[in-house]
């Protein structure tokens, strides 16, 4: 289980309730400190995503707790003859890093890749360089080249928020990281990512659970 501290004023005003409601968005434009946590995940998590883990704020409200359910995997993890898979999912995003293991590119087609969040809605994936004006394009796909390391951070598409001119990514969290946290226990999240290998596409599903949001004593 990773164990996250989630304060309360980390870029909402707004709750997020189960049934879709804006949340304040979190903008991804300043680094976002990232503590070391017991076991530290894998070096190159892009900047602006927050890692879990690791110390906790002294007036976080509230342990989060995330488990790996599908495949099931303590260390958050997956590795097959083609890719080694480390995920590290937190309030606002799910980090996710990909080595390739093999001497010859793969791609990731993000329009044929899907999120899934907390409320069984699916919606086509966002990651750090989509933006809202480009909502409705073809996403570009990734190449990851022959063993080489790739990471970056994925969010429904629909949660992307309008930036209102600015170049900045705003958007909704993936669970409220307010006084609604408690609703969102026990809930699954994931994606079904799709890599070109080969010329011939393969889908991986990894799912996620939100095992507790835990009150901490005041």
């Amino acid at each position: 289980a990773v164990r996250i501290g989630v304060a309360l004023g980390l870029a909402v005003s707004t709750a997020v309730g189960l049934a879709g409601c804006a949340a304040a968005p979190a903008a991804h434009t300043t680094p976002a400190p990232a503590p070391v946590p017991a076991t530290a995940p894998p070096e190159g998590l892009p900047s602006g995503s927050v890692s879990g883990g690791g110390a906790e704020p002294r007036d976080a409200p509230f342990d989060i707790r995330f488990t790996m359910t599908m495949p099931g995997s303590a260390r958050f993890n997956f590795k097959d003859r083609d890719l080694s898979f480390y995920f590290r999912p937190t309030p606002e995003v799910l980090n996710l890093q990909v080595e390739n293991l093999q001497n010859r590119p793969v791609w990731i087609d993000w329009d044929r890749s899907v999120f899934r969040d907390v409320v069984g809605r699916s919606y086509k994936v966002a990651h750090s360089t989509t933006q809202w004006k480009e909502r409705y394009s073809v996403q570009a796909q990734t190449q990851i080249p022959a063993l080489q390391t790739y990471a970056d951070y994925l969010l429904p598409m629909d949660y992307l928020l309008d930036p209102a001119g600015g170049a900045e990514q705003l958007h909704r969290p993936l669970i409220a990281v307010n006084a609604s946290a408690p609703q969102y226990s026990g809930l699954d999240f994931g994606v079904d990512l799709v890599f070109m290998l080969e010329n011939q596409p393969r889908n991986y599903s990894f799912r996620f659970k939100v095992a507790s949001v835990i009150p901490r004593p005041r």
